[in-house]
C-alpha cells in the first residue's frame, strides 16, 4: 500500500511539473523574487548621462577643458571614504587567518572542521567558530609558541612591546583577466626550444627549463593548453557553427599575495622638512582617527580591500540562502565624476559653483585654501569623513579631505580615445615597464592641495605601487537591475 501511495506520489509530481507550463513558453520556474539590497554605508546613484571633463576655464593650461558627453550605469557607492576603523577590520581579519592556520597546524580536527559532512550536507560554520573561541582560550604553550612568531622578535622591539609584525599580513586573493579571456581568436604562442629558459611578461609564454607552465595538447606537445577550443559541430552539408571556447580557463584566473598594512610612515616621507611624527606614530591605529580616512594605501592594497569585502558580504548571503550580489571595486573615473556632480552637470564642484565658499565666507571643503594656511578651512591635516556637507546624492568628502584611487590608468588622451558608453581605460602594468604606465588617475584633491584640484572635473595621477598621505579610497557596487531614478520599477 505504501509503495502505490508513493508511486502516485511521484506521478503527480511529475504531472504538475510537466503541465504548469501548459506547453507554454513562460520561462524557467521556482525563480525568486529579487530586489536589490542596498550595500550598509552605500548610496545609490541613478545611471544618467553627463558632460565629462572640465566646466571651468584651464587654469593651469593642462589642456583639460575637452568635455565630453558620456553615460554611465547605476551603482552604489560608498557614501564616505574608507575610514582607518574600517580598514583596521581587514587587518583584523588577515591576523586571525594567519593565526588559525598556525594553531590548525596544532589541532587540525579541532580547527579545521570541513564544510560538508559525510552524507553530502553543508555543515553550520558557526560550530567551527564556537570551537576556534574554546581552543583559542585553552591554547597550550606549542600552540602559544606558534603564534608567538607573528610577533616582532625580542631584538626588535621597542621598550619590550608586544607588537604584531606587520611585515607578515600578507593577504591572498585572485581577480579574473576578463580583457584576455574576452580575446577572440588563436593566442599567439612563442615557441621556445628545449634548451631555453626564458621569463616572459605572459603568462601563457613562460617557459622554463624547457617545461610548459601548462599541461601541452596531447596530440601536439608543442602547443600549449591556451590556444582556442573548438565547441562548434559541422553538419553533413559541411557548415560549421563556429562556437569556440578556451582549452583552459586557469590562465585567466590571476593569484595575488599582497601585504595589506598601509604604510604608516608615508607622514614623514611625504613631506621634507616638516614635522609629521605624531600623524606616523598615532594616525592608523589610535581610537581618535577612527572615523578618518585611511591612508598609506596602495592602489593594489585598495583592489585587495574590495575582494575581502566582497566575500566577506557573498560569504555571509550564501550561509544565509541569499544570492551572491555584484563585487565591490573601485570606481572608475567617469562613474567618480557623475558622482562627485551630484546631478549638477556644469558646476564645476560637487556643491554647485562657482565659489569655493559659502554666502557666509567658509570653505566647504578641506584643502590648501592659501599660503601657508592649511587651517583656514578647519581642518590641518584630514578630518572625520563625514565632515562639511554632502553633494546632492549625499556623498561625503567628495572634494578635499584625501584624493580618492579609480580603477582607470592615466592618459592624457583618453577623452579622445574612450567609448560614451561606460568608459573606461584598463592597463595591466607590469614589472619592467617604465613608470609613466603604471600611472592610475585620482579624483578629488585632498587637503594638502590648492582648489583648482577639488573641481570635478580635475584628472590627476598617483602611482599604483606608491603610498600617500593624502590618497584614500572609496569601494562602488555596479546596480542589478534597470538602475532609472526609481529602484521600484526593478522589482522582479
Amino acid at each position: 500500500m505504501k509503495k502505490t501511495l508513493y508511486f502516485l506520489a511521484i506521478v503527480l509530481f511529475l504531472g504538475s511539473c510537466a503541465g504548469g507550463s501548459r506547453g507554454e513558453l513562460v520561462g524557467a520556474q521556482n525563480r525568486e523574487l529579487w530586489f536589490m539590497p542596498d550595500p550598509y554605508g552605500m548610496l545609490y546613484i541613478p545611471a544618467g548621462s553627463f558632460n565629462m571633463g572640465q566646466s571651468d576655464q584651464d587654469v593651469p593650461f593642462a589642456h583639460y577643458t575637452r568635455s565630453k558627453t558620456v553615460s554611465v550605469p547605476a551603482f552604489y557607492m560608498d557614501q564616505t571614504e574608507i575610514e582607518n576603523n574600517e580598514y583596521r577590520q581587514f587587518v583584523n581579519f588577515v591576523i586571525d587567518s594567519i593565526a588559525r592556520e598556525l594553531v590548525a597546524e596544532t589541532d587540525p580536527e579541532t580547527f579545521l572542521i570541513p564544510a560538508f559532512d559525510d552524507d553530502g550536507e553543508e555543515k553550520d560554520q558557526s560550530e567551527w567558530n564556537l570551537n576556534y573561541n574554546a581552543s583559542m582560550r585553552r591554547l597550550d604553550e606549542e600552540q602559544l609558541a606558534i603564534l608567538a612568531d607573528l610577533y616582532l622578535p625580542e631584538a626588535q622591539r621597542y621598550y619590550s612591546r608586544r607588537v604584531i609584525d606587520v611585515r607578515k599580513l600578507n593577504f591572498e586573493y585572485f581577480w579574473v583577466d576578463w580583457e584576455e579571456a574576452a580575446v577572440k581568436g588563436r593566442p599567439l604562442i612563442k615557441k621556445l626550444s628545449n634548451n631555453e629558459a626564458e621569463e616572459d611578461d605572459d603568462h601563457r609564454k613562460v617557459m622554463k627549463n624547457g617545461e610548459m607552465p601548462f599541461p601541452v595538447d596531447s596530440e601536439d606537445p608543442k602547443i600549449y593548453r591556451g590556444r582556442d577550443l573548438d565547441l562548434g559541430f559541422r553538419n553533413t552539408k559541411g557548415q560549421h557553427n563556429a562556437i569556440r571556447g578556451h582549452d583552459d580557463r586557469s590562465r585567466f584566473i590571476i593569484k595575488e599575495v599582497i601585504n595589506v598594512y598601509p604604510d604608516t610612515l608615508t607622514w614623514v616621507h611625504d613631506f621634507s622638512y616638516s614635522y609629521n611624527e605624531p600623524m606616523t606614530n598615532m594616525y592608523f591605529w589610535h581610537p581618535a582617527y577612527d572615523a578618518y580616512p585611511v591612508v598609506g594605501v596602495t592602489w593594489q592594497q585598495a583592489n585587495a580591500f574590495c575582494v575581502w569585502r566582497t566575500q566577506l558580504l557573498n560569504t555571509w548571503r550564501h550561509y544565509n540562502w541569499q544570492q551572491y550580489v555584484q563585487d565591490f571595486r573601485l570606481p572608475t573615473e567617469a562613474e567618480w565624476e557623475y558622482a562627485a556632480r551630484g546631478g549638477l552637470d556644469l558646476s564645476p564642484y560637487p556643491w554647485g559653483g562657482p565659489y569655493i565658499r559659502n554666502a557666509r565666507g567658509c570653505f566647504l571643503g578641506n584643502f590648501k585654501p592659501m599660503r601657508g594656511r592649511y587651517f583656514e578651512d578647519g581642518g590641518f591635516y584630514t578630518v572625520k569623513v563625514t565632515s562639511y556637507h554632502p553633494n546632492d546624492y549625499g556623498l561625503y568628502c567628495m572634494a578635499g579631505n584625501v584624493a580618492e584611487w579609480t580603477s582607470t590608468a592615466y592618459d592624457e588622451s583618453m577623452y579622445e580615445f574612450s567609448h560614451d558608453l561606460a568608459p573606461e581605460y584598463k592597463y595591466h602594468a607590469l614589472d619592467h615597464d617604465p613608470p609613466s604606465m603604471k600611472r592610475k588617475v585620482i579624483r578629488g584633491g585632498s587637503w594638502k592641495d590648492i582648489g583648482y584640484y577639488l573641481q570635478t572635473g580635475t584628472r590627476t595621477y598617483e602611482y599604483q605601487d606608491s603610498a600617500k598621505s593624502y590618497v584614500g579610497y572609496r569601494c562602488v557596487m555596479s546596480y542589478l537591475g534597470r538602475g532609472g531614478v526609481n529602484k521600484s520599477g526593478d522589482i522582479n
